[in-house]
């Protein structure tokens, strides 16, 4: 039994999980220093950093990425603490891009993509190596290599997830499936607790969700309990600022705490509400995989939107602080 689950699960979700790094790195390579400049000029007010937060996160495809480089930043002196809110709350936004993107049924043209946009990477990194560096295309060859990188992550994200969801049968053929749906019956918070623990281990809440997606997908998990590991989902995805503010400046550690209060004080406030949330979701899309991505992005969208009005609040006007060498 083992060997059916664990075999094709492994490999896709290894594929998945490289799909996503290459995303990250092919689009941190093509628009992260101007991201970064662009979030060191528009966070003057908490709306702002929102806003850029929001949209950093939404082109790298990384709420982790953009909040631990915030950390960073703050860590450095270049924001203060009281900057970073809005770009904490951006962050959670543009998070919810990703499991929009996976909503999309592209999983048929996921080898077509990664067929093409490879040759394209090997045609630039070609380019690059033998053509005069003074050459217009030598000069446009690396920002296009760094595009066809993040297509490549794209497609890759789309056969792991197709990879990972053929265990779906296996699952529910061991009747693994109908204890969990039991406890679940029990308290649904079953479903939180394992959404925030796999996540935390993980280090990745797309791969949580996507998942929960194909589950769902296949009727393998209602969409209740969908929900519920989405809303854990982005406790776990805490884990990541948390260990990127060890050793860092108090103001880092309070930008992690904040993304920690907003993620979990969000996911325990809508909690009572997941059939609200369902029964919305179901308003745009009567798919239950797109449901879930639905659900995530009207969750987020309205923590966000809660919160902001406390980032103007004067409690929270501290300096930046540098660490001492």
């Amino acid at each position: 039994m083992w060997q059916e689950l664990a075999i094709p699960f492994g490999l896709g979700f290894a594929v998945f999980l490289f799909g996503m790094k290459a995303m990250e790195i092919g689009l941190h390579e093509w628009a992260g220093p101007i991201l970064s400049g662009l979030i060191r000029r528009f966070t003057s007010t908490p709306f702002r950093g929102l806003v850029a937060g929001t949209l950093a996160t939404t082109v790298l495809q990384s709420s982790d990425a953009v909040t631990v480089v915030t950390i960073g930043l703050v860590n450095a002196g270049v924001l203060s603490f009281r900057q970073t809110l809005g770009i904490v709350l951006g962050a959670n936004v543009g998070g919810s891009i990703t499991a929009d993107m996976l909503g999309l049924d592209m999983s048929a043209d996921a080898l077509p993509m990664l067929v093409c946009a490879g040759a394209s990477w090997f045609a630039c990194l070609a380019v690059e190596r033998f053509r005069p560096s003074a050459s217009r295309l030598a000069r446009v060859a690396p920002s296009l290599r760094h595009l066809s990188l993040t297509v490549c992550g794209f497609a890759c994200v789309l056969i792991g997830m197709e990879r990972m969801n053929t265990i779906v049968p296996v699952l529910q053929s061991r009747g693994l499936f109908v204890w969990f749906l039991d406890m679940s019956q029990q308290s649904i918070a079953w479903g939180l607790l394992a959404g925030a623990l796999v996540t935390a281990v993980i280090q990745s809440s797309a791969a949580t969700i996507a998942v929960t997606m194909g589950l769902a997908s296949v009727q393998a998990v209602p969409i209740e309990l969908g929900i519920a590991i989405v809303l854990g989902a982005n406790i776990g995805t805490c884990s990541t600022a948390l260990l990127a503010s060890l050793g860092g400046s108090k103001s880092g550690r309070y930008v992690a705490w904040s993304h920690i209060a907003l993620n979990l004080g969000g996911s325990l406030l809508f909690f009572p509400f997941i059939d609200q949330l369902a029964a919305l979701s179901a308003f745009w899309t009567e798919s239950p995989y797109d449901q879930i991505a639905r659900a995530q992005t009207i969750f987020n969208v309205l923590c966000s939107l809660i919160a902001l009005p406390l980032c103007y609040l004067g409690l929270n006007k501290l300096r930046p602080q540098r660490i001492r060498p």
